[in-house]
């Protein structure tokens, strides 16, 4: 595969960035691809190691090692370093539904896991794999899937995140007739109001669902399951249902002082400014939001750097980003050997603009919130935190971070993001279902299954097995339309 001297003879290269104080100007992608010729030197590089991990999805460590879809990452890097741009495409299609949008917002858990990455700068897989899909968008190589011979089946799928618009494709594909229900006003969950347009632009979602439309699926938005339709409805409607609502309980912060205003939901404030732009076509940009005002960001996550990046496109004055746990290790421990996902200091977009613009990195670690002070209109103006230690619980074992007594310090906070994850399935939707859940809120099933304790209820994604990735998102949709496809025939070719 690829070159067999190529991780050599060529060295690491990916998408040009916008530097951070131009990029901030709008919320617009910032990276520029690398060339064609470019591309496929990175595609060289690939060192037909004799085991894959990269393709391998394995649990290590407690974090899949290598990619969860098992896309076959040497095949098509050979095929982008031989020019061989439609075979790559079609090799990449037969175990992923949506490249475009990995290639956006993937971690990249194939390239912590290449060979290359064991001593040395790993192969550039993931934008290798956004040369591929637009390649193929721009050749005219995505085209609409119709199935020759519907069955007569009707699948309902609850939510249009990645989960469910995967299922939804493949069980289409196998032609079965599938409406997605969403309970915003437009497709897209997670991938539409949780991730802000500079990660992926909107525009990108759009092109898929196009296409998708055209092969069959139907689309109906400003629905709510459990409440504008009844899950018996849906249930006597539809021959299967498919559970796809996301990981939609946010873990909230209670201290003092938490019912001012000005205190928000990460997701809520990132769905708001999503909606925003989107509603005037990027013409109003609703910096009244965070323009001039000393933003608070609760969790050190994806979403936390999201809400940093966002707050300073809107103007803020000041970003503070507090982490509960200490600061990540710039190189990988003794105890976090490779091939596991490395656990180290990682600075991303929102955080690198931070420190082009204020001068510092906007993360403080071991640091909590212990009360918020509003003003007499109730509007929160100051945040008291805490520093934070690990100490162990003699009873449990386990290590535990406590406050560290007289460490208190008072800041300004006029805005405050709360993005510290999520518990699971919303109730609302498990109790008109009647569905078991487990300790976690998570949906229940049977290892490695997605039907329901109830008979023809299945579910996948973040509802099922709680807060993740975008990539494990649409592998369970895949692996659950599978499920409801021999459920529904008695086998199943997905």
């Amino acid at each position: 595969m690829g070159k067999p001297t190529g991780f050599l003879d060529y060295k690491r290269e990916t998408a040009k960035v916008l530097p951070p104080k131009e990029r901030i100007k709008n919320f617009h992608e910032f990276r520029t691809p690398l060339s064609r010729e470019k591309q496929t030197l990175q595609g060289a590089r690939c060192m037909a190691c004799g085991v894959p991990f990269c393709q391998s999805g394995a649990m290590l460590g407690g974090m899949a090692s290598g990619c969860p879809l098992h896309n076959l990452v040497p095949e098509t890097n050979d095929l982008v370093y031989t020019g061989n741009w439609k075979q790559a495409y079609l090799r990449l299609s037969k175990t992923h539904s949506f490249p475009e949008f990995t290639c956006r917002v993937c971690p990249a858990l194939c390239e912590a896991a290449c060979t290359c990455n064991l001593d040395g700068e790993p192969v550039s897989t993931k934008e290798n794999e956004r040369a591929i899909i637009e390649t193929a968008y721009a050749e005219g190589w995505v085209k609409p899937q119709i199935p020759k011979v519907r069955t007569g089946k009707t699948i309902a799928v609850v939510g249009s995140g990645p989960s469910g618009l995967a299922a939804a494709q493949q069980l289409n594909r196998r032609g079965h007739d599938v409406t997605v229900f969403e309970r915003k006003d437009r497709i897209g969950g997670l991938l539409r109001y949780g991730i802000p347009n500079m990660k992926l632009e909107k525009s990108v979602i759009d092109r898929r669902l196009k296409v998708m439309e055209e092969e069959g699926v139907k689309f109906v938005t400003n629905t709510n399951i459990g409440v504008d339709i009844t899950a018996e409805e849906l249930m006597e409607k539809f021959d299967r249902v498919l559970l796809c609502c996301g990981a939609s309980n946010p873990r909230d912060i209670k201290v003092p002082g938490r019912e001012s205003n000005g205190i928000h939901f990460a997701v809520d404030f990132l769905g708001m400014v999503t909606k925003r732009l989107l509603d005037s076509d990027f013409e109003n940009v609703p910096y009244e939001l965070a323009k001039d005002k000393h933003v608070i960001v609760i969790g050190g996550g994806d979403t936390g750097n999201d809400c940093v990046g966002t707050s300073i496109r809107l103007g803020a004055a000041s970003v503070t980003q507090l982490e509960m746990m200490p600061c990540p290790p710039v190189e990988r421990t003794p105890s976090n050997p490779w091939p596991q996902w490395p656990r180290v200091l990682k600075t991303d977009y929102g955080q690198e603009e931070a420190i082009a613009v204020f001068g510092h990195d906007p993360r403080v670690y071991q640091t909590t919130v212990k009360e918020f002070l509003a003003d007499k209109k109730g509007n929160v103006k100051q945040a008291v935190l805490v520093k934070l230690q690990s100490v162990k619980d003699e009873k449990t074992g386990r290590m535990n971070m406590v406050p560290v007594e007289g460490s208190e310090e008072t800041v300004p906070a006029d805005l405050v993001l709360i993005a510290a994850g999520f518990l699971g399935s919303q109730k609302y939707v498990t109790d008109a279902f009647k569905v078991a859940i487990n300790g976690r809120t998570n949906v229940q099933t049977e290892p490695d299954k997605y039907e329901t304790s109830i008979p023809r209820v299945f579910t996948a994604g973040d509802m099922h097995r709680g807060q993740s990735l975008v990539v494990w998102a649409i592998r369970e949709g895949r692996e659950a339309a599978k499920a409801v496809d021999e459920s529904l025939m008695g086998y199943s070719y997905l």
